[in-house]
C-alpha cells in the first residue's frame, strides 16, 4: 500500500476519505488539541472512533480520555456522526 501524506490537512482528510487509520487518528487528535481548527470533542471522538474500528488502539485510548469530558448525549452525537460518514465513505 502507498504511504499517505499526512504532513498537510488536505493530505489527511484524503487519507481519512480512503479509510486509513493512521489519518482517522490524525483528524481525531487535530480536533482534540484544536490544531488549526476550534476544539471540537464531539468531532475528535468520531475520527477516534473511526480509528479504533480500523484497529488503531491509541485511538481506542484517546477515545476513552476524551468520552470523560464529553456528556452522554455528545457521546451520542459523535456515534451517529460516525455511522453517517461509514455510510458514505
Amino acid at each position: 500500500m502507498a504511504r499517505m501524506d499526512l504532513s498537510s490537512r488536505e493530505g489527511i482528510e484524503i487519507a481519512a476519505q480512503c479509510g486509513a487509520s493512521d489519518a482517522l487518528l490524525e483528524l481525531g487528535l487535530v480536533y482534540s488539541v484544536g490544531r488549526d481548527v476550534e476544539p471540537d470533542l464531539v468531532e475528535a471522538h468520531k475520527w477516534f472512533n473511526l480509528a479504533a474500528l480500523r484497529g488503531s488502539d491509541s485511538a481506542k485510548r484517546y477515545r476513552q480520555e476524551i468520552s470523560r469530558e464529553m456528556s452522554r448525549a455528545e457521546v451520542a452525537k459523535a456515534q451517529r456522526a460516525a455511522r453517517e460518514w461509514l455510510a458514505v465513505n
